[in-house]
């Protein structure tokens, strides 16, 4: 199966608190010694890293089972997509001499060449950062052991970014969390979290915005905890915020099931009728109907289908779905057509 039909491992939505937590990622940032970071290392040395990775991975039966993209060898618009799927970041897939390792379902991966050297990443679905920590570090204990690290006894791993050295972990959760919003207690919380040492972030990570009530919650630095102490205080933290959720959701049916009701089929109707859908609306519009299906309101719709929509809608997905270099005004045509299309044909 092409990389461009993958659907990734965490959409399927069988986690544990999958209707609250999307998914878990893990995140190992990795530097080979006496090779500069990325964005000092010449053409030539990328290359060099590339080929040194696909002979570590087509000799080591631990890793054969990773697929190796060349971004020289994909058009930008692909790059894109794996954007969209959450595999790569927007920087990495501007570089020509980046690449990726891909599992055929889509939960590990390894980023080359991105502002580290390796990027070894685990995305599962619900809350699972436990799981997701013991795959990458199966991943990386295969990769890494024919490579000379970047490491220093005192600091640990060492990486472009200072936030990363250390562990080099970066764990996260992506939350939805529209009840909150809804009855005024999210910002109190979400602005809670950061005295724990985590930070908050939109959908795609840094930088980026948030849509449709979801929320990415990651630690901040690496730097004097082991792996076991940054994936537990998220863990924790997590926990917390589900249980705030449901006593949200819980509120809402108590003084207004009609009104939850009546939010989610609104939004459905509007899904599945409008003619033009910016990204904006139809995010927020997916959260609202996703809480009254996780809320058994809304009959026949799966989490999959509405996980799937979350990708999917995006422009590159689009342009690849419907075989056009969409213009902005056109995205928002055929993101309406394809949200019309899924939702009342429930594939």
């Amino acid at each position: 199966m092409s990389f461009l039909q993958l659907q990734p491992q965490w959409v399927i939505g069988d986690g544990p608190y999958s209707d609250i937590v999307l998914s878990s990622r893990v995140r190992l940032a990795r530097n080979v010694m006496e090779v500069p970071f990325p964005r000092q290392a010449t053409v030539e040395q990328l290359r060099q890293l590339v080929k040194e990775v696909e002979e570590i991975k087509n000799e080591n039966k631990k890793l054969t089972h990773l697929k190796l993209l060349k971004f020289a060898d994909l058009p930008l618009l692909e790059r894109k997509i794996l954007v969209e799927k959450h595999l790569i970041s927007f920087q990495h897939g501007q570089n020509e001499e980046g690449a990726l390792l891909l599992e055929d379902n889509g939960a590990v991966s390894v980023m080359i060449n991105e502002e580290d050297h390796l990027r070894i990443q685990c995305i599962l679905s619900g809350l699972q950062l436990e799981e997701a920590l013991e795959q990458a570090d199966k991943v990386d204990d295969a990769l890494t052991f024919q490579l000379k690290l970047a490491y220093d006894d005192d600091f640990g791993y060492l990486t472009c970014c200072p936030t990363n050295v250390g562990t080099g972990l970066r764990a996260s959760v992506m939350l939805h969390l529209p009840a909150l919003k809804i009855i005024g207690r999210l910002e109190p919380i979400l602005r809670s979290i950061t005295k724990v040492g985590l930070t908050v972030r939109g959908t795609y990570g840094e930088g980026s915005q948030v849509y449709g009530n979801i929320f990415q919650i990651s630690n901040q630095v690496t730097l004097g905890r082991n792996e076991q102490e940054i994936v537990d205080n998220i863990q924790r933290v997590t926990m917390q915020i589900v249980e705030h959720e449901k006593n949200a959701r819980d509120i809402l049916l108590k003084n207004g099931k009609i009104k939850l009701k009546d939010l989610a089929g609104r939004a459905y109707g509007i899904l599945s009728n409008a003619s033009l859908l910016s990204i904006e609306e139809a995010m927020r519009l997916l959260s609202d109907l996703r809480l009254g299906v996780d809320n058994n309101l809304l009959e026949d719709i799966q989490n999959k289908l509405l996980n799937d929509l979350l990708i999917s809608i995006h422009p590159a997905h689009l342009s690849k779905l419907y075989d056009k270099d969409l213009a902005e005004g056109e995205q928002d045509i055929y993101r309406a057509i394809l949200l019309r299309e899924k939702l009342r044909g429930r594939n």
